[in-house]
């Protein structure tokens, strides 16, 4: 059985229900041997990280950055799984008021710092919020959970 990690952010209702679309994605009734398991940034320590296969992070975008508890998880897991998580597969997505831009680059450049591994282009849902946001993670939960039941990532 292979462990798919979502961290999210869910300040408010529409990143809480883009967050459930990645879950509902990932845990699709087609998709066997996969264990999902979601959790917030603030409660999800190195152990967690360190047991997964994969793993999909999802952020609002806070000021052209990441929200401060994906922050706070970053500086929280990065010394303990540098060098135990290299080639993690993970993916992205984010809740933008703007662009996205700032959040996306800061992520990306902590997850190169690891060695992780992108499976795939970051979602990024930004502007006026639209129904297609939960389609797209929806998507995007169900691809990683098939990627790695597969043997893809």
């Amino acid at each position: 059985m292979k462990n798919l990690l979502i961290v999210s952010h869910i300040p408010s209702a529409n990143t809480r229900a883009m967050t459930t679309a990645v879950v509902d994605g990932a845990s699709h009734t087609e998709i066997e041997g996969i264990e999902v398991r979601f959790t917030q940034p603030l409660q999800t320590g190195p152990d967690e990280v360190l047991r997964a296969d994969g793993i999909i992070l999802g952020t609002t975008e806070n000021f052209g950055y990441m929200s401060g508890a994906m922050k706070d998880f970053f500086d929280r897991i990065y010394y303990p799984c540098l060098e135990h998580t290299e080639a993690l597969p993970f993916a992205l997505f984010i809740r933008a008021g703007n662009d996205g831009l700032g959040a996306r680059t800061s992520i990306e450049r902590i997850a190169k710092g690891l060695a992780w591994k992108p499976v795939q282009k970051p979602l990024i849902c930004c502007g006026t919020w639209q129904d297609e946001f939960i389609d797209q993670c929806e998507e995007l939960g169900m691809t990683m959970a098939a990627g790695l039941e597969a043997g893809i990532f």
